[in-house]
């Protein structure tokens, strides 16, 4: 049995796609996931599977979705090395005097070359900052994620596969629910 956490993108976000996270919850364990567990509203959860690939855990879940709930909602499946990767990984954290409110990680459906990067043109999101580190972009907001064009749609749009973005406070979080 392996822990999965299946990110979902574009969830209880300004009305749309509403789940309420009991409904989810139970929805995945119908569907044969075992100990699924969620953390806030905005669509992250826990399941332990037989299957060993994320790719095809985060394929079931989005098909229970839309064949129980009707709904398209993109799922980004990442291990526990991948939460842990992002402490020892994003260079933000390396400097002085770094606010965390500040940083966001996109989590991404495949991984990714170093030279990404230029796809992103992220020169014309300064002071905005970017990383690319496989299957994740750590990215450093100057103001603000509400204030910003390099958000989710961008970085989807500019490399052609699904994105979804957590902020620090949750990262570290889902980082010690994973235990």
């Amino acid at each position: 049995m392996k822990t999965h956490l299946a990110l979902l993108r574009g969830i209880n976000v300004s009305g749309h796609n509403m789940i309420k996270m009991e409904v989810l919850k139970t929805l995945l364990e119908n569907a044969g996931f075992q100990n699924v567990r969620t953390y806030i509203q905005s669509g992250n959860v826990f399941v332990d599977s037989e299957e060993e690939h994320g790719a095809s855990v985060g394929f079931k879940i989005k098909q229970e979705i839309f064949k129980e709930l009707g709904l398209e909602v993109p799922v980004v499946v990442i291990a526990k090395e991948d939460l842990e990767s992002c402490l020892t990984n994003n260079l933000f954290l390396k400097e002085k005097d770094c606010d965390t409110k500040k940083l966001y990680v996109a989590f991404l459906s495949k991984e990714l070359q170093g030279s990404a990067i230029n796809d992103l043109k992220i020169s014309q999101f300064k002071p905005d900052e970017a990383a690319i580190d496989k299957n994740k972009i750590y990215i450093k907001y100057a103001v603000g994620a509400g204030k910003t064009r390099l958000d989710q749609k961008y970085i989807e749009k500019k490399l052609n596969l699904v994105a979804t973005i957590r902020n620090w406070n949750t990262i570290t979080t889902l980082l010690e629910m994973f235990g």
